[in-house]
């Protein structure tokens, strides 16, 4: 009777510690400081949607050019390792001799990312994707800095997990001899015949099995993440990181089948791989015209690797980017034809042809949306309202919360649960927290132990949190 008796008591301390952060927590939604500091505090689960290349910080980035004398054009403000034929390029020894390093430093970083960003100046979509391929040089050299950076920064921000995609698989295996097939592909795309697409990457497909593609997925593995993850000890007590593979969508469609099946090999061989993504512009041309076809070929790979895990960027579109009608079907052939496990972005949900349909089925189904409401507002202009997070709410889709690219959106984790609890009021806190278990429960970590552990962990800081805010707050 007695331990009866203090397994109750227990019980309603911790659910009175928790009705007094939920007080607390509705007394501050409207004061961005208050906020900030309740979140940074709060326990918050996973990052899901998370590119390396543009959540590392741009001073990161830029250290390592200086360090290792890169080139500069001052045109562009984009760096380079070897000094290229063409442009206004001068090493950052020879920039440090004649005393304008800091003022390159100044402009590098604004160039980098969104930093003193004016839209009057630049188009905000431009600014965002422009500043990849001018600090793309530094990435591969970056790794170790950058990952343990990423694992630092997310400890201190009460962050236990992020799944990352790291970088591009090199391929040995050249496609040239089947250059022709682009444009039959394109032809039946055209008429959306899946069945002759099937055939003709059949063909593909077995010979690049024939080439070996498999050793090229091999070798990025073991070289590449399963090193790093060791060497840096990316896993331990307080953190966990997995990785994404990923294609970009601006290649031809036998190059982008090819990197596909290498992506697909290398996550179905490694259990720190844990699922193939597509990048890049989503409106840029070839993205627009092939975007039927790369769900198809997903929708091939799925067939051929069952177990491997699907998240793609689909409905990162608004209108006036692109033709009306092309905003009426791209959430529904990533959800439909390639099966997507998750969606990130998602904004133009409601543009869709059959939107309630769409969102019924992503609820039913369990088919996770990653809101990015930072990335969201810069790039797209979506803010408040305009944003669908209350379509997805209200027709109980999944969702988690995550950042995109921190480091060229100058932005961190807490943030965005500031820009959520501000903006739509009809989040609670339990509503919070029920993002913060999804970010663990929707990811696509393949140990069920694994999960199960972290799932723990956060009950765990969670109590922590709770019991420890009423004393120092209330």
């Amino acid at each position: 009777m007695k331990i009866c008796c203090s397994f109750l008591l227990c019980i309603a301390f911790f659910v009175g510690q928790a009705q007094s952060v939920n007080r607390y927590f509705d007394q501050i939604r409207n004061n961005d400081a208050a906020l900030t500091a309740f979140f940074a505090r709060m326990p918050k689960g996973g990052d899901l949607h998370h590119h390396y290349g543009g959540s590392v910080y741009a001073e990161t980035l830029l250290a390592y050019a200086i360090r290792e004398d890169f080139f500069v054009d001052a045109t562009t403000m984009t760096v380079a390792k070897e000094q290229p034929a063409t442009g206004n390029w001068e090493c950052f020894s020879s920039i440090r001799k004649r005393g304008a390093l800091e003022a390159y430093k100044d402009q590098l970083i604004r160039k980098w990312s969104v930093k003193d960003y004016h839209e009057a100046h630049y188009p905000s979509d431009k600014q965002f994707f422009e500043s990849f391929d001018k600090f793309g040089a530094t990435i591969v050299g970056t790794f170790e800095a950058g990952l343990t950076e990423l694992k630092q920064r997310a400890i201190r921000e009460n962050l236990s997990y992020i799944e990352t995609q790291l970088t591009t698989i090199p391929s040995t295996v050249s496609v040239a001899d089947f250059t022709q097939l682009n444009e039959r592909l394109r032809s039946y795309q055209a008429t959306r015949n899946e069945d002759a697409v099937f055939k003709t990457l059949d063909t593909l497909y077995t010979w690049l099995l024939q080439k070996n593609v498999a050793a090229d997925a091999r070798k990025y593995n073991v070289d590449l993440i399963e090193k790093l993850h060791q060497q840096l000890r990316l896993d331990d007590s307080l953190f966990t990181m997995r990785f994404q593979n990923f294609v970009l969508r601006f290649m031809e469609p036998v190059t982008i089948f090819r990197n596909l099946v290498t992506a697909f090999i290398s996550a179905d061989l490694s259990p720190i791989i844990d699922g193939v993504n597509i990048v890049s512009p989503e409106h840029g041309e070839t993205s627009m015209k092939d975007y039927w076809l790369h769900m198809v070929m997903y929708k091939y790979c799925n067939a051929r690797y069952p177990k491997v895990r699907n998240s793609l960027h689909a409905g990162e579109l608004v209108l006036g980017m692109v033709l009306p009608e092309e905003l009426t079907w791209h959430i529904g052939a990533a959800v439909h034809t390639a099966k997507a496990s998750r969606i990130g972005h998602g904004v133009d949900i409601a543009q869709e042809a059959n939107n309630y349909e769409l969102l019924q089925y992503m609820a039913k189904n369990k088919v996770a949306v990653e809101i990015n409401l930072v990335s969201n507002e810069f790039i797209l202009k979506v803010k408040e309202d305009r944003h669908p997070i209350m379509l997805y709410k209200n027709f109980g889709v999944p969702m988690v919360i995550s950042t995109d690219d921190a480091g060229v959106l100058r932005t961190n984790m807490t943030e965005q649960y500031v820009l959520l609890a501000k903006r739509y009021k009809a989040f609670s806190y339990d509503d919070i927290k029920r993002l913060v278990y999804n970010s663990i429960e929707y990811s696509f970590i393949e140990d069920p132990v694994l999960k199960r552990l972290l799932i723990k962990d956060l009950d765990a800081r969670f109590r922590v949190f709770e019991n420890w805010f009423p004393y120092f707050v209330l």
